[in-house]
């Protein structure tokens, strides 16, 4: 089941940071976590918005009534919500953000990742992207529109995507997602894709494409995945299989937008070494271009996942 006990979401009063909260704030309504949320004042920087004059959850009671309204989430759990407010003064909001979430043992960060424009203002995308990287907690980011378009608010999740490349790590965000998938009550899409290219070591004989060397890799592949599906455990929801060749990144946005995704979860190290693919890498471009929201779990860090064993552990067995 998922353990998340304490939510920590950070704003700075945009429509892209209040769409975090409406997320965060479902999700504790769910989970029955405390949603802390954080206001991040950077030194030294103008305050042209008079944001340091409200409070870091002002409107969080207007943001509940449209949750209710929504219907999504019952209103008993939204009013059960326990809230705690904070505002952290920082050189930036980045280290505002995990020094809280530490001090205050947080269990997941949400925030998005398009709030504060202008050249000499932090840019909250900048600022997610190093949350993303440097946060022992897993991460949900959500995303806003481009320029100065109103930000969506709150959209169902029904449809969840759990990116595999066959690591302990990405087994870790399968189980999750299983839990996410219970809490909304949604389906998965688990998703591999095998790089066509070939580094040019393997170029010879005419081998360029991964077909070359096995014309039915997609076929053998779908196997391993289906396999490594129904031994990962968790709750009983609906998975489907789906296997891509191509390019992992651009692949696992397109199938987002080509399925109506509503929620990514992943791991943001999958394979490692010099010579291995680098999950992580795809991790920060998947938060950075595709639409819905994300969650990046690292592989070793904080679990959202109960009586969960950490991937290290047995990856040594």
């Amino acid at each position: 089941m998922l353990s998340i006990d304490d939510l920590l979401v950070a704003r700075d009063f945009s429509s892209v940071s209040d769409r975090a909260v409406r997320y965060a704030l479902d999700m504790a309504a769910r989970t029955g976590a405390t949603l802390h949320v954080l206001y991040a004042e950077v030194l030294h920087e103008a305050d042209s918005d008079g944001e340091t004059d409200r409070s870091p959850a002002h409107d969080l009671d207007a943001f509940r009534k449209e949750l209710k309204e929504v219907g999504a989430v019952s209103a008993e759990a939204l009013d059960a919500v326990s809230v705690k407010e904070e505002t952290r003064r920082d050189v930036s909001a980045a280290p505002a953000i995990m020094s809280y979430a530490a001090e205050a043992d947080v269990d997941l960060i949400a925030l998005g990742t398009h709030g504060r424009r202008g050249p000499s203002r932090i840019l909250l995308g900048s600022v997610a992207e190093e949350v993303v990287r440097r946060a022992e907690q897993p991460v949900l980011t959500v995303r806003g529109e481009e320029r100065d378009r109103p930000a969506p608010s709150l959209e169902a999740i029904e449809r969840i995507l759990a990116p595999l490349d066959f690591s302990d790590y990405s087994r870790d965000a399968l189980r999750a997602a299983k839990e996410f998938a219970t809490v909304y009550d949604a389906t998965i899409d688990a998703l591999h894709v095998v790089p066509e290219a070939l580094h040019p070591a393997f170029y010879v004989g005419g081998v360029k494409t991964i077909y070359d060397m096995d014309p039915d890799i997609e076929e053998t592949v779908q196997e391993r995945l289906d396999t490594f599906v129904s031994e990962t455990d968790g709750p009983a929801v609906e998975v489907r299989t789906n296997v891509r060749v191509g390019n992992a990144a651009p692949d696992i946005a397109e199938f987002v937008d080509e399925n109506g995704v509503d929620l990514v979860t992943m791991s943001t190290h999958g394979h490692t070494g010099l010579d291995r693919f680098l999950l992580g890498s795809v991790a920060e471009k998947i938060v950075r271009h595709v639409r819905c929201p994300v969650i990046t779990m690292k592989a070793f860090g904080r679990s959202v996942t109960a009586a969960d064993t950490p991937a290290e552990d047995r990856a040594d067995r």
